[in-house]
């Protein structure tokens, strides 16, 4: 589902920060080459997820649903120095793609990546997280949101992709459309959250920023 009309979209993308050109390359090699090439993050969500990293200076990244290594790119570009962004996918047929990807941007050597299931790979984190961006199975979003709260640092930011879910948040729901009645629950669970403050933004498929008080 398009929120936006056509030429105002093109309008905010001509408005918006140029695409770097490493995320060009993987962006047209996601296209030919990997199925499901619209769960890629693209130009304008992930220069929202850059600018985000810049203004929040995360030390440590944690990212829930790698794909290609896009969204962990622009993510990297606002982490400190010293930080680390740990990565979780289920693929394991993309990590060889999502390295090479890793190790031609200047962030590879600090890029973990970690694969299979993410709700067996978080509770063996030692470490506390400034930013989480969760884009991975809808059905265990709130599974992953009661794992990753223990170990967020006071201020830290919860991204969460597709939360609109083209829209079917808002429709009748199937009886067997799991994935949409988790992202009810999921939305809801984090617009009430009494450690969260919440605000859900319409961009591309839907966004979501909870900050940790």
């Amino acid at each position: 589902m398009d929120f936006l009309p056509k030429k105002i979209d093109e309008y905010v993308l001509a408005h918006s920060q140029a695409e770097p050109q490493l995320l060009q390359q993987l962006n047209r090699e996601t296209w030919q080459k990997v199925l499901q090439p619209r769960m890629l993050s693209g130009h304008f969500q992930g220069r929202v997820l850059s600018m985000l990293s810049k203004l929040i200076r995360p030390k440590n990244i944690l990212e829930i649903g790698t794909y290609t290594g896009y969204s962990a790119l622009c993510l990297a570009e606002g982490m400190q120095a010293s930080g680390e962004l740990h990565t979780i996918d289920i693929n394991e047929e993309l990590h060889d793609f999502q390295r090479k990807y890793f190790d031609l941007s200047g962030f590879g050597k600090h890029i973990i990546q970690h694969t299979g299931n993410a709700l067996e790979i978080i509770p063996k984190f030692d470490i506390v997280f400034d930013l989480v961006f969760i884009d991975a199975d809808k059905y265990n979003y709130p599974n992953y949101l009661e794992l990753v709260l223990p170990k967020l640092s006071k201020g830290a930011v919860i991204l969460s992709d597709n939360v609109l879910w083209s829209g079917k948040v808002v429709e009748k729901v199937k009886e067997d459309d799991m994935d949409t009645k988790a992202l009810l629950v999921y939305n809801k669970l984090l617009n009430e959250h009494p450690k969260l403050e919440t605000v859900l933004l319409p961009i591309r498929d839907g966004l979501t920023i909870s900050r940790v008080l």
